[in-house]
């Protein structure tokens, strides 16, 4: 077993988790009995999604995030598939399509509705048919859009082109044919040209999944890997599994040679599964154990150790899967650097974790939030395939900073005069320079209010009486009724001092009009 004497001097070494309290939760939610090793869960700004138990076929759910508290037992489903689900991811440009596999053979992709599932859905907007056994990985391609990965029972991983209009797709763009067992883990690199995968013939293998090579593959016969993932712009690999004596371990890899592990360490005789996950911008690890109720988490840095221990998260409620939430998604004002979503099916409930970095100052926090991908492509699908490689897109998460989320851009409202430049009536009209710019003036203002009226009105368009249908879920108690009738008289009394407003700059801008 591992001790960890040697200290190691970091900004993140009083890093702590905090649970949700359990307003804060999903309370009664039915979650899968399915014994896969998954994680079950996917989060987003907007959404989580959470693999249920179904009778007559495989389902799951989606709940808007700030949707706590208790379930109701009716509650819309998505329910296409004829088998279990056993993976669900959230495409990770578009917080309004999700992508599930299931143990009918089939991929799915659905759109998730803007406003409250008010009833099962049942047809995917694709469904992808090529394998012939059990799908049990989707991953989603990180820079290119429209990009997915699938991984079968058939021992196959094929890479699907999700830019068509087709509903139906049995032909994917390459089928990658490299495994002799069952794939159980995939992981990209940070611009999506390399592919590590874990087999149950316990070997690691990256792979370029254009050419369908395999460049590197480990022949290491006392670590039997479960999980791999790629560490960034690290250059190496961390792997989670057993040891010759049936220790759960994990390893590091050069991603150059993968020969022999950089290092190795014992964690305890559990007989969980480890599910790894990596923070680049903080190069921190996560260890999360099946059936554990604790997290371990390490800073990676690139000399030896390589891997320093900083501190451990515990908790009494065992997890059967978890999920994670964007960078994007996270609360910056709270020095939050992570965010778990855990699933307690002991007690129906899955409970947020928040990993937070303590300060004391309230601002900004620039060292630990660090330029992080956002939610753009930086490629097509058409342009990933032919060869190209790019880095994602980065964006900064200071409030106000811009847009960090998926979300359907609303078109720029036309302008509805030229202001740029006088046209010929203008200049024909006789009137001095001095005057004609002061009309112009006079008339820019009142283009910017015609342009904010519009988007106004635009952004309405998203909005339920006045609220966002996200941030207010409706009201379950006469208490909540209450406090929503009161916030809407509230808004009222600010929309109509917001017209008075807007009267009186027309009446302003009528009197400098006659003044001219």
């Amino acid at each position: 077993m591992s001790w960890h004497t040697l200290y190691h001097s970091s900004k993140f070494r009083h890093v702590y988790g905090k649970a949700a309290s359990k307003d804060k939760c999903y309370d009664c939610v039915p979650i899968t009995l399915s014994v896969h090793d998954n994680h079950f869960c996917a989060v987003n700004p907007h959404f989580i999604a959470v693999v249920t138990e179904c009778a007559g076929g495989g389902a799951f759910l989606v709940i808007p995030i700030h949707q706590t508290g208790k379930l109701d037992p009716h509650y819309p489903k998505i329910c296409g598939h004829k088998g279990n689900v056993l993976d669900i991811k959230w495409n990770p440009f578009n917080d309004f399509v999700i992508a599930s596999c299931s143990e009918d053979a089939t991929v799915k992709i659905w759109d998730i509705p803007k406003h409250f599932l008010t009833r099962n859905i049942t047809s995917p907007n694709k469904e992808l048919l090529g394998h012939t056994r059990r799908v049990g990985l989707i991953e989603w391609h990180p820079t290119a859009s429209n990009i997915l990965f699938s991984s079968s029972y058939d021992y196959k991983i094929m890479i699907w082109n999700l830019d068509t209009e087709k509903a139906v797709l049995s032909n994917p763009v390459k089928i990658l044919d490299v495994h002799g067992d069952v794939v159980l883990s995939m992981s990209f690199n940070t611009d999506g040209s390399l592919l590590a995968t874990a087999c149950r013939d316990r070997n690691i293998r990256v792979i370029d999944p254009r050419a369908g090579v395999v460049l590197q593959e480990t022949c290491y016969k006392s670590h039997r890997a479960h999980k791999v993932l790629f560490l960034g712009s690290m250059g190496k690999l961390l792997s989670t599994g057993t040891s010759r004596w049936n220790n759960r371990q994990i390893a590091l890899w050069d991603q150059n040679d993968l020969s022999v592990p950089l290092m190795e360490e014992d964690l305890d005789g559990s007989s969980g599964i480890l599910f790894p996950f990596y923070d680049s911008d903080t190069h921190m690890v996560y260890i999360v154990g099946k059936g554990d109720g604790n997290i371990r988490y390490y800073e990676i840095s690139p000399e030896k150790p390589y891997l320093n221990y900083l501190m451990e998260y515990r908790s009494p409620l065992p997890q059967k899967g978890i999920g994670i939430m964007p960078k994007r998604g996270l609360e910056v004002s709270a020095c939050e650097i992570f965010r778990f979503y855990k699933l307690v099916p002991t007690k129906n409930l899955v409970q947020p974790i928040s990993m937070i970095v303590p300060r004391r100052s309230e601002s900004y926090q620039e060292d630990i939030y660090p330029l992080t991908p956002g939610a753009q492509p930086a490629l097509t699908a058409q342009e990933w395939l032919h060869g190209v490689n790019k880095a994602p897109l980065l964006v900064s998460l200071r409030p106000g900073s811009g847009a960090v989320n998926s979300l359907p851009e609303l078109c720029e409202p036309k302008p509805f005069l030229n202001t740029t430049a006088p046209s010929h009536s203008q200049d024909r009209s006789g009137l001095p320079p001095e005057k004609r710019q002061k009309q112009s003036e006079v008339q820019d203002d009142k283009n910017q209010l015609i342009v904010e009226e519009t988007w106004r009105k635009t952004e309405e368009t998203s909005l339920s009486n006045g609220f966002d249908i996200f941030e207010c879920p409706p009201p379950r108690t006469e208490n909540e009724l209450l406090h929503m009738f009161y916030r809407q008289q509230e808004e009222i009394r600010r929309l109509r001092e917001l017209v008075n407003q807007r009267d009186i700059q027309i009446k302003q801008l009528d009197l400098r009009l006659r003044n001219i």
